[in-house]
């Protein structure tokens, strides 16, 4: 069954209005029928299974049968930070690291950047980005559309791993930490804690609160790899060098496969 992404704003009580490019392709691409059945999301709070009911001035209104539990989204929060690869290479990254489930993309500049960044573009550039996520999450009937961040320097990035629980910096170099001895111990202590607030809650009349969704940030460099001085700023700022394994990765592949391993230490793959 298709799926669809909307504004809050036309999700209504009982129908649904999709709009532009999306009724474009329900209409004359799918070639829905009057009662075809879609599913539709507001990418925040609601989501329905809903049937095609009019098509008028490209606007598909479509009627409301059931709402939808919102459980796609992983219980952990991944976030890539990637040098500007060449070519297409970042809507390849983008494409397949929200299907395995990535919750944001965060462009940046290191010291061995081929791209050269234009700020002229990057309007234009992260639009792109965001039309291939939102495809690439409805493809993957995720329940919300991960989000695209503007390019940082490597200084601006440096001053967010603060914001993160763990940030993971794949580094082709790193023979003695693979990614794994970082993750999977983490993934434990925190399935340990959410079981612990689970059992009080049972006792209290009070439930304590939920902890809220862990958040990894993934450190992936450009096609050159990092220079030795990113290298140790990036550590000086507490990030955790990491391997991926004896084979060295091309840059649009490490993000991925650290994404999938992420998950499956989570649970999210068969895993825990």
């Amino acid at each position: 069954m298709q799926k669809y992404f909307v504004a809050p704003s036309q999700f209504g009580e009982e129908h649904i209005d999709i709009e532009g490019n999306d009724a474009h392709h329900i209409m004359n691409v799918m070639r829905a029928k009057i009662g075809s059945s879609i599913e539709v999301s507001d990418g925040l709070a609601r989501e329905a299974l809903a049937n095609i009911e009019s098509y008028e001035e490209g606007v598909v209104r479509a009627r409301i049968v059931e709402m939808r539990p919102l459980d796609r989204e992983s219980v952990v929060h991944v976030t890539i930070a990637q040098s500007l690869p060449k070519g297409d290479k970042m809507e390849t990254i983008i494409q397949k690291c929200t299907e395995i489930g990535a919750v944001r993309f965060v462009p940046f500049v290191s010291e061995r950047t081929i791209v050269q960044y234009d700020a002229k573009k990057e309007a234009k550039r992260i639009e792109r980005w965001g039309k291939i996520a939102k495809e690439a999450a409805e493809q993957s009937h995720r329940n919300r559309i991960p989000d695209i961040m503007s390019s940082l320097s490597w200084k601006q990035l440096i001053a967010q791993f603060s914001e993160y629980d763990r940030v993971l910096f794949c580094y082709e170099d790193e023979r003695g930490t693979q990614l794994r001895d970082v993750v999977k111990p983490f993934a434990e202590r925190l399935a340990s804690d959410q079981t612990s607030i689970e059992a009080a809650n049972k006792t209290q009349l009070d439930p304590l609160p939920n902890a809220k969704a862990p958040s990894v940030l993934v450190v992936v460099g450009p096609e050159g790899g990092f220079a030795t001085r990113e290298v140790e700023a990036a550590l000086a700022a507490g990030a955790r060098a990491v391997g991926l394994g004896r084979r060295i990765l091309r840059a649009e592949t490490a993000g991925m496969v650290a994404t999938a391993c992420i998950m499956y230490e989570f649970g999210e793959m068969g895993g825990l």
